[in-house]
């Protein structure tokens, strides 16, 4: 280690250990372990609510903050899918499929204890690779021209849209969406109003703190208004004595959770997978390297440590393409990049060298944060199960005033709560017909920033489109995006086929 890379570190721990590092990252981890507890309510609709907050504080302490929510969600979502087989987060899902038999076998207590343990190696595995590796692809990513950027955000995009929990055509049509949204307002070359229908209010473009909230808020708390209370909950042994493993059960859950953090690292990093894919890829991992394979979906330790530890490392790996290259790979690391950019910060490899405070001060914070994860959630574990008998009637008032006060806050502007509903009612209409809403916002953030890299890459080459086909990267990143659509397509027409029953009349055919 060298004196810059220490003095790196100290200055992260500089800004984490502050008192008011100490502070954001504390709430953030704390508020995310309740909305991760509470099902229904989501990840991305609490970011999106506390998002007008972040804007009146420092941008080191906004991203830790948020930062906190994000991870501190993944843990508490694993919480209630442990106890009552409600996924908080959709990536708790996995973890319900042995935690929930444990708790049924009254091994709540070891259950949530496995959990922590995993989570807090997949997560200092996976915070010490962001360090290592973010500031290398930034020092490449500097070699970068406008063509090759362009080609990044194209490829982010779409490797999001096949890659998301919907279905690829109907997350490419939610991305387009996103992308028209974004060119509203005037443009920045000619200053032409542009979708504006002659009202100034839209001059600056549509507001992100509206948009995020109405296609991620609204709909998440007027579907859940009507739930009432989560019903009794099994009386399990959760006391501080009954989480304690024994050597054999640790053994048992310390290799699938390597294994997960390996898995959830690699799949993190890429921008559009995440840590969905990667809990259930490491939890059927899991299950085919497993001794008695039978155990799994019945109370199963590597199934519940493995996905576990795969998700926590998955969400820290996700911050190297995003503040290595400006590129989120999901909903959460766009809304990451627009509290930076209210800020006047550009995303992208210029972050780590010109704000050294906010990437080491937010690689710091991830030690912290976990360290502070194990310390508050295992003793208040009693209290998280207290908190999901509260009727979601009582809180739907409460949140939709936070909402709109939040939106208006930003700018002081009651058009932007009139955008808020009309995204509310569009973020509605996208879930009731399944659509998924996630991409739609990545579309809205990168869209800007899209037109801006192509049209740069268009005045220098003077209107020459092969110069995306003659530079190295661009080119490699376009063959790699033409072969993803190819097997998308090649994948739907198979699905298709099958669905027809094409294979069957073909085989029927063949055998008469």
């Amino acid at each position: 280690m060298n004196t810059s890379q220490l003095d790196n570190i100290l200055l992260g721990f500089s800004v984490a250990l502050s008192v008011e590092g100490i502070f954001y990252c504390a709430a953030g981890v704390l508020l995310g372990t309740i909305v991760g507890v509470l099902p229904g309510l989501g990840t991305m609709a609490t970011l999106a609510v506390l998002m007008p907050i972040t804007f009146h504080i420092e941008p080191s302490y906004s991203i830790i903050m948020l930062a906190g929510i994000y991870y501190g969600a993944a843990y508490g979502g694993s919480t209630a899918s442990i106890l009552m087989n409600l996924p908080g987060t959709v990536t708790s899902v996995v973890t319900g499929l042995d935690g929930f038999p444990m708790a049924q076998n009254g091994k709540a207590g070891l259950a949530l204890f496995i959990t922590a343990i995993a989570s807090f190696m997949g997560s200092m595995i996976g915070a010490l690779l962001l360090a290592l590796f973010t500031i290398p692809l930034a020092a490449v990513a500097k070699s970068f021209g406008p063509q090759e950027y362009f080609m990044l955000m194209v490829f982010g995009l779409i490797a999001a849209s096949l890659f998301s929990t919907g279905r690829p055509v109907k997350s490419l049509i939610t991305v387009t969406l996103g992308v028209a949204f974004g060119l509203v307002g005037l443009d920045l070359n000619s200053g032409a109003a542009r979708f504006t229908f002659g009202m100034p209010e839209l001059y600056d473009g549509l507001s992100l703190v509206a948009v995020a909230l109405g296609l991620f808020g609204l709909p998440e708390i007027i579907a859940t208004a009507k739930r009432g209370p989560l019903g009794n909950m099994r009386d399990n042994d959760v006391s501080f004595k009954a989480m304690m493993p024994t050597r054999s059960e640790l053994k048992e859950a310390t290799f699938p959770s390597l294994r997960g953090t390996g898995v959830g690292a690699f799949f993190g990093a890429l921008p559009g997978t995440g840590g969905t894919i990667a809990t259930f890829l490491s939890y059927a991992l899991e299950k085919r390297l497993s001794k008695t394979p039978e155990k799994f979906g019945k109370g199963a330790i590597a199934g519940v440590a493995a996905p576990e530890s795969a998700n926590n490392a998955a969400i820290q790996t996700a911050f190297i393409p995003t503040m290595s290259l400006g590129i989120p790979g999901d909903a959460v690391m766009a809304l990451m990049l627009g509290v930076l950019m209210v800020h006047g910060i550009i995303p992208g490899p210029g972050v780590i060298n010109d704000h050294p405070d906010i990437f080491w001060g937010l690689v710091a914070s991830f030690i912290v944060g976990n360290i502070l994860l194990v310390i508050l959630n295992i003793p208040l574990v009693g209290l998280w199960v207290r908190l999901l008998r509260i009727p979601y009637h009582l809180l739907f008032p409460v949140m939709v005033a936070c909402v709109c006060i939040g939106v208006y806050s930003v700018q002081n502007s009651v058009f932007d709560i009139y955008v808020l509903m009309g995204f509310g009612a569009l973020g509605i209409i996208l879930k009731s017909l399944k659509f998924d809403s996630a991409p739609l916002l990545l579309g809205f953030i990168l869209g800007p920033m899209m037109e801006e890299h192509f049209r740069r890459a268009m005045v220098i080459t003077q209107g020459d489109f092969s110069t995306f086909i003659n530079r190295p990267v661009s080119a490699s990143l376009m063959a790699i995006l033409m072969l993803l659509l190819v097997g998308a397509a090649l994948k739907l027409a198979y699905l298709s086929a099958k669905r027809k029953g094409f294979f069957k009349a073909a085989t029927g055919k063949a055998r008469s």
